[in-house]
């Protein structure tokens, strides 16, 4: 077994040990078809629990995406990402005009895979997901066979809140609802606003759903 691999199942093993790691595969079963998972954002221990909800054919196919500012600021998160999770990397800020940020993640489906992405584009403390940015919508119009994936993750903000480190033990859940597809003729905006909801709507308590949670 290689270094990475080993390090693969130790850290699915202390995800699972920390949080239980408990999958929900309401709305799609867990076969290894090409899929955007998208995901609400808490906590950098996000990549690490919903990988570990896997199982262990679909972490073969598909690839997280990870944020380059912070995934790279030492070796061994740049080994982690690369070895361990096959992660893919994305700026938050565009380091030339002509960049363009989607480009790796355009690729990666091109050749087959799966992704995981974080649609708010950051982590967010808040209940309810962010507005999300327009990447998903470019990507469902590029791709439209490949299957959006609604994806809530549960309680992962109190396992590692935002400025910690050290894991706290809580139990976790991964909830994968049924896809979802471009529309034709849907707008970006709308489109945007459908797939947040649609995402929210697999959380365990039902009351935040299509609510925000300032004023109520």
């Amino acid at each position: 077994m290689t270094p990475a691999a080993f390090t693969g199942q130790l850290l699915s093993f202390i995800a699972r040990l920390i949080t239980g790691a408990q999958g929900h595969w309401k709305g799609c079963p867990p076969t290894a078809e090409q899929r955007i998972y998208i995901a609400n954002h808490q906590s950098h221990f996000d990549l690490v629990l919903i990988w570990a909800a896997f199982p262990h054919d679909l972490r073969a196919s598909t690839r997280a995406i990870a944020a380059r500012d912070y995934w790279t600021t030492s070796a061994f998160k740049r080994w982690l990402t690369t070895s361990v999770f096959n992660a893919i990397y994305v700026s938050r800020t565009r380091s030339k005009p002509d960049e363009d940020p989607l480009e790796p993640l355009a690729e990666a489906l091109a050749n087959g895979d799966s992704l995981v992405i974080f649609p708010e584009g950051t982590r967010s403390n808040k209940g309810n997901p962010q507005p999300f940015k327009s990447g998903i919508y470019h990507l469902a119009e590029q791709f439209p066979h490949v299957q959006l994936i609604p994806t809530w993750i549960d309680n992962v903000q109190r396992v590692m809140p935002k400025g910690e480190v050290v894991p706290v033990p809580i139990l976790c859940t991964v909830t994968f609802g049924a896809p979802i597809q471009l529309r034709p003729d849907e707008t970006k905006a709308d489109f945007l606003c459908r797939a947040r909801e649609a995402v929210m709507e697999q959380r365990p308590d039902p009351y935040w759903v299509g609510r925000e949670e300032e004023g109520h």
